[in-house]
C-alpha cells in the first residue's frame, strides 16, 4: 500500500491488518525510550492547508518515534500567500526527494489528485479532504472501540455484532463520511443520528440506518460506542446557519447531556473526534466521565499512523 486515501478503500483484512500493526507500535510507545530506527533518513512533510492541532501533531509525534525527518507546512508565510497552486507546491516538494506527504486541504479529493497526478513519487496519506474522508480518525476509533468492545485478544478481530452511533453534524463531517465506510467494513452496524438540515444528500444511499430524534436512536438501537460529532460552525454561515434554531435547542434535542448519558448501557463507551464544543454537542460530564475515551483516542491516533506511514513509506508490515 503505497497511500491511504480513504476508508472506503480498505477491504476487512487491510483494515484489520493496520489495527494489528497499530498495536504492536502501541506497545513500543509504553517503554522509555519511545523512538524507533525504522524511517530514519525518510522525509515526512505535513501538507497542512486547515488548521489542526490533534491530527497534525499526531501525525508529526508519529513519524519522530519512527525517526523520519518531519517539515510542517503551513500556507500563510508560505508561498501559497502569493498565489502559488497545489500544483507548484507539491512540485516543489517533489524535487526536494520527500518521501511521504501527510495531507490536510479544504478541496475534497486534494490528496487522490496528489497521490496521482505524477507531480510527485511520495507517499501519500490523507489527514482530512473537505467534507469527504478522514481515514486515520475513523482507523483510530476503530482501534479504541475495538480494545473496549471486543473481549480477549483483540488481534485479528473486527466489530462484528456491535452497534456504532454517530451524532451530529454529519452533513459537515469526513469523520462521519470515514466511520460508516470502515466500521462497515469492519462488521458493525452503524446508526447515523442528525436533523434533516444536517444530513447530506443521499444519505438514504448510505451502509447505515438514519434517524431523525436521538432518544428514538437510542431506544430502537442501543450502542455500544457512541460518537459525538462537533457542530461545525465555521462551515455554517452563521453561528447557526439556519441548519438549526439555537444553540440551546440544538442541545436539548441532540447534545448528550446527563440525561441521555444515564440510558446508555453499562458497557457503551462515548467518543469525541475533538475538537469539542462542550455544553452544545456533549456536555462536560459525558465528555469527562467514566465512559467517555476521548483520550485515548488521541493516544490510538499516534499508534495508528505510525503503523499507516511506516506501511505506505515502505510497503510492508514486518
Amino acid at each position: 500500500m503505497k497511500h491511504l486515501l480513504s476508508a472506503a478503500d480498505l477491504s476487512r483484512e487491510e483494515a484489520v491488518g493496520i489495527l494489528d500493526d497499530a498495536e504492536r507500535w502501541a506497545a513500543t510507545q509504553g517503554r522509555e525510550i519511545k523512538k524507533m530506527p525504522t524511517l530514519r533518513g525518510k522525509t515526512v512533510v505535513n501538507l497542512f492547508f486547515e488548521d489542526s492541532t490533534r491530527t497534525r501533531i499526531s501525525f508529526e509525534t508519529a513519524a519522530k518515534r519512527l525517526s523520519a525527518d518531519v517539515i510542517n507546512f503551513s500556507p500563510k508565510g508560505s508561498s501559497v500567500s502569493k498565489g502559488e497552486s497545489l500544483k507548484d507546491t507539491v512540485l516543489t516538494l517533489g524535487a526536494m526527494r520527500i518521501d511521504g506527504i501527510v495531507v490536510r486541504h479544504s478541496a475534497c479529493g486534494a490528496p487522490y489528485q496528489i497521490a496521482h497526478s505524477g507531480w510527485t513519487d511520495a507517499s501519500v496519506v490523507n489527514a482530512g479532504d473537505g467534507t469527504h474522508q478522514h481515514p486515520t480518525q475513523a482507523l483510530l476509533d476503530a482501534m479504541t472501540m475495538r480494545r473496549h468492545l471486543v473481549e480477549g485478544d483483540v488481534r485479528g478481530q473486527d466489530l462484528r455484532g456491535r452497534r456504532v452511533t454517530i451524532v451530529g453534524d454529519v452533513l459537515h463531517s469526513r469523520v462521519a463520511r470515514s466511520g460508516v465506510n470502515l466500521f462497515r467494513t469492519l462488521g458493525a452496524e452503524v446508526s447515523l443520528v442528525a436533523p434533516a438540515t444536517l444530513l447530506p444528500v443521499g444519505v438514504d444511499g448510505w451502509d447505515c440506518d438514519v434517524f431523525l430524534n436521538l432518544d428514538e436512536a437510542l431506544d430502537v438501537a442501543p450502542p455500544d460506542a457512541l460518537m459525538m460529532l462537533r457542530v461545525q460552525r465555521e462551515r455554517m454561515s452563521s453561528a447557526g446557519g439556519g441548519f438549526f434554531p439555537s444553540p440551546e435547542e440544538y442541545a436539548r434535542e441532540y447534545g448528550l447531556d446527563t440525561r441521555r448519558l444515564a440510558r446508555l448501557a453499562s458497557h457503551t463507551i462515548v467518543l469525541h473526534p475533538g475538537p469539542m464544543n462542550r455544553g452544545l454537542e456533549i456536555a462536560s460530564p459525558a465528555a469527562d466521565g467514566p465512559r467517555s475515551v476521548v483520550t485515548e483516542q488521541v493516544a490510538n491516533g499516534v499508534a495508528v499512523r505510525m503503523a499507516v506511514l511506516y506501511l505506505t513509506m515502505t510497503g510492508s508490515k514486518e
